[in-house]
């Protein structure tokens, strides 16, 4: 395997853990209306966790652009 290919499925096994630990625990019902609709900012892990998936996102992307031009 091309170190590529094993840096985008470990970015992408990060990026899977990371949307995982951003789920809040609405379950089901959030996704028919049941959840409340409450707007807070995002403070200590939550944050880091939150900026990390963004910053695992846009690697992910660049990878995957750099898969089709080289």
């Amino acid at each position: 395997m091309k170190p590529l290919n094993i840096l985008q499925i470990v970015i992408a096994m990060l990026l899977i853990i990371a949307i995982s630990f951003q789920s809040r625990g609405g379950g089901l019902s959030s996704v028919f209306g049941g959840g409340g609709a409450s707007f807070q900012t995002k403070r200590g892990a939550e944050k880091t966790i939150f900026i990390a998936t963004i910053v695992l996102a846009v690697l992910f992307f660049i990878i995957s652009l750099a898969h089709i031009f080289i």
